[in-house]
């Protein structure tokens, strides 16, 4: 019955809508190269070089997309504390503005283990030999590069001043949209050129 929580939930579903494009075309780019939707091809590609090398460019604009999915700085618009008061928080106490939090903070620790699967190798570091014996530190490399990831959510939430709504909508359907499609135009054509394709 709030005004605030109304133009929260509206922000926070135009933006959804606009960034999960960008986010898919992302995600698509990766299953062309590697033409799989296993996450463990996704690494075993990625054993010579990791993604973020040669697409630094669709790293960048994924990056912006989960920032906006997950409602962080400069995209939290929906919860803006100076205008909308806490956005469709503002109905919620106690319990259910526990779990808000815990899920939106469960996402932003999901998207940073995605996104080092996707961009960083995964789990794919030299093996170490101690005493002719190999330690597995695969669970501690993926957990450290997620760590690195979630730094990255808090830093840019110290750093970076919030976007106005009308910056938010462009940034995304002028900007971002339009190369992300030439990229995914780009991609396959470049595979099928060179007879790499791995499909």
């Amino acid at each position: 019955n709030s005004k605030y929580a109304f133009l929260g939930s509206l922000r926070s579903t135009a933006a959804m809508i606009s960034y999960e494009l960008i986010l898919s075309s992302a995600i698509l780019i990766i299953i062309l190269l590697t033409g799989s939707f296993n996450f463990t091809k996704i690494i075993e590609v990625q054993q010579a070089v990791w993604f973020i090398v040669p697409l630094l460019p669709v790293f960048i604009f994924y990056f912006i997309s989960i920032l906006a999915e997950t409602s962080r700085t400069p995209f939290d618009l929906q919860e803006a504390e100076s205008e909308l008061v806490a956005g469709f928080f503002t109905e919620h106490s106690s319990v259910p503005f526990v779990f808000f939090f815990l899920a939106e903070y469960s996402s932003i620790v999901l998207f940073s283990c995605i996104t080092s699967i996707l961009f960083l190798g995964g789990y794919n570091l030299p093996e170490i030999i101690v005493n002719n014996s190999v330690i597995n530190l695969q669970s501690i490399i993926l957990g450290l590069k997620t760590c690195i990831f979630c730094f990255m959510f808090v830093w840019f939430r110290a750093t970076l001043p919030r976007l106005r709504y009308d910056q938010l909508i462009e940034l995304c359907w002028i900007n971002i949209l339009p190369i992300a499609v030439a990229f995914i135009i780009l991609i396959p054509s470049l595979l099928i050129a060179f007879d790499i394709a791995p499909y």
